[in-house]
């Protein structure tokens, strides 16, 4: 690439190694900058992506792990020799500003560059090995080996929210790959050229590498038969998904419902809440207060780990923290949502808000078209177990303080919550006896446990679990951030008394 920000899409499909035009098209909605012209997929379109990743997956599945991550590595310099293109249509597509895609490119070829090194260290295999004793009583044992193989194609929904992260070659894209498998992505509406841009780097290393073109496949746009069609394709062993509780549901209930189900590993909402234990608000709750909110409207609230709730005690040291947190909210201004839909979104849950009695308005403001502003609402723990909507992800700088009358009320509310990605702690030393009570109830609740933090922002590492219990996720044994995930796309396979020549290379 020349470095040039020049970038005008096509438009087209890319189906095993062919940029493939429709007859029927949409345009792009961007939040600055020219609209452009997409083709809109069919299901026909996505029976043959699907059945060449199948014929793909004879060859790709049984690379070796060098040839792999070679791949993975190539595909993350091919993004890169686009960066400057990537961020231009980015920002365009999506209104987020340039700092926050450069950042997100970086941690996509970041996510790419941990699977190539996961994969050639091999650890990922979980290879076991229990060798025959044939002279054992009463009953000899046979040689039995173990290791992880790849399932088949995988489809992957790109999310609005992480135009690369979470989208065409993000962590459900990576870790499959890293697995072995061939990928079929639904490419997301809000940022269909990001996602084009990104298909031409995966095509390009594809290429280079002499992969299967049937390898990867990016189908844009279309209606939901789209969507049900990939998901209920009989050649499709798995899924993975980002977005809405109600989409993902429904996609879910479809896999479940095919004549051979599949897993599917869905990330669908989290209000992600906090406890703010006795002797951390007395020390430092206007500070705590301050960055919440900033927390709060980070990148207009539109992170799936966006700290929604905050619970305290009732009282006047509560108070300073909740007068913080208004006062930091009121000084942000307007911020650009990802689509006009997310923003009216936004507008609706905040309508739920304004409508109970039991809530009461800290800071209500009003935003319109695509923009959102801060609001900040406040209630207690007997109004909001009552209310199963108050516990509804509002995908937006919108915070709710459920106020409560002390540590066993805090304890019950706790219990209260459903599945979530993280729950938080803010703790002095002084609260360590009520935060061991809340430990084993949180636990439970949530894939990732805080201290004295935020909870946006997900690094990507071997240690991260990013999932959590049912609504926070479909399959709370997985994450879909850190090198764990790999396992989604991976079953075991035991072979008995099988001679070398036959084993896979990577057991011999």
């Amino acid at each position: 690439m020349d470095g040039s920000t020049d970038f005008t899409p096509h438009g087209k499909h890319l189906i095993a190694g062919e940029w493939i035009a429709g007859e029927a098209t949409f345009n792009s909605q961007p939040a600055h900058g020219d609209a452009h012209a997409f083709s809109v997929g069919t299901p026909d379109l996505v029976d043959r992506a699907v059945k060449a990743a199948e014929e793909a997956f004879w060859t790709y599945g049984y690379a070796s792990r060098e040839e792999r991550a070679k791949f993975l590595d190539t595909i993350a310099d091919e993004i890169e020799a686009r960066g400057e293109q990537i961020t231009a249509i980015g920002t365009s597509e999506t209104g987020l500003p340039e700092a926050r895609l450069n950042g997100e490119r970086g941690r996509t070829t970041g996510q790419l560059r941990m699977f190539a090194k996961h994969i050639r260290d091999g650890a990922y295999l979980d290879r076991r090995h229990d060798e025959a004793l044939p002279d054992r009583e009463p009953a000899p044992r046979p040689d039995l080996r173990t290791m992880q193989r790849p399932i088949g194609p995988v489809a992957v929904f790109g999310a609005s929210n992480f135009p690369l992260a979470f989208s065409t070659a993000g962590g459900d894209t990576a870790s499959a790959l890293a697995a072995g498998c061939p990928v079929v992505v639904k490419g997301h509406g809000a940022h269909p050229g990001t996602g084009e841009i990104v298909a031409e780097a995966i095509h390009a290393a594809i290429q280079a590498c002499g992969m299967p073109a049937g390898t990867f496949s990016l189908v844009q746009g279309g209606k939901r038969d789209v969507g049900q069609a990939l998901v209920q394709h009989p050649l499709i062993k798995a899924v993975g998904f980002t977005g809405s509780l109600g989409g993902g549901r429904a996609l879910y209930d479809l896999c479940a419902q095919r004549d051979e189900p599949i897993p599917f590993f869905g990330e669908l909402g989290s209000v992600n809440p906090m406890f703010l234990l006795p002797e951390a608000v007395k020390a430092r709750g206007a500070e705590i207060g301050k960055g919440w909110a900033g927390s709060l409207t980070m990148g207009a609230g539109q992170f799936c780990t966006n700290p929604g709730i905050a619970v305290v005690e009732k009282g006047a040291e509560g108070d300073a923290f909740v007068a913080a947190a208004k006062d930091a909210l009121s000084a942000g201004g307007e911020q650009t949502m990802l689509t006009e839909g997310i923003a009216q979104a936004y507008r609706d849950g905040r309508q739920r808000f304004e409508g109970r009695n039991a809530v009461k308005p800290v800071l209500s403001t009003e935003s319109d078209g695509r923009t959102a502003t801060p609001n900040l609402y406040e209630t207690d723990a007997s109004a909001y177990l009552q209310d199963h909507a108050l516990g509804e992800e509002v995908f937006g700088p919108l915070g709710l303080v459920v106020r409560v009358s002390g540590a066993d009320e805090m304890a019950e509310l706790a219990q209260g919550f459903e599945g979530q990605l993280t729950a938080t702690l803010h703790m002095e030393d002084g609260d360590t006896d009520a935060a061991k009570r809340l430990m084993p109830i949180i636990e439970r609740k949530a894939g990732r446990l805080l201290v004295n933090g935020f909870p946006t922002g997900v690094e990507v590492c071997d240690a991260m679990v990013h999932g959590g219990p049912y609504p926070a996720s479909t399959n709370f044994g997985h994450t879909s951030v850190g090198t764990l995930a790999i396992r989604r796309f991976l079953r075991p396979v035991c072979y008995q008394n099988m001679p070398e020549a036959l084993l896979p290379s990577d057991l011999t």
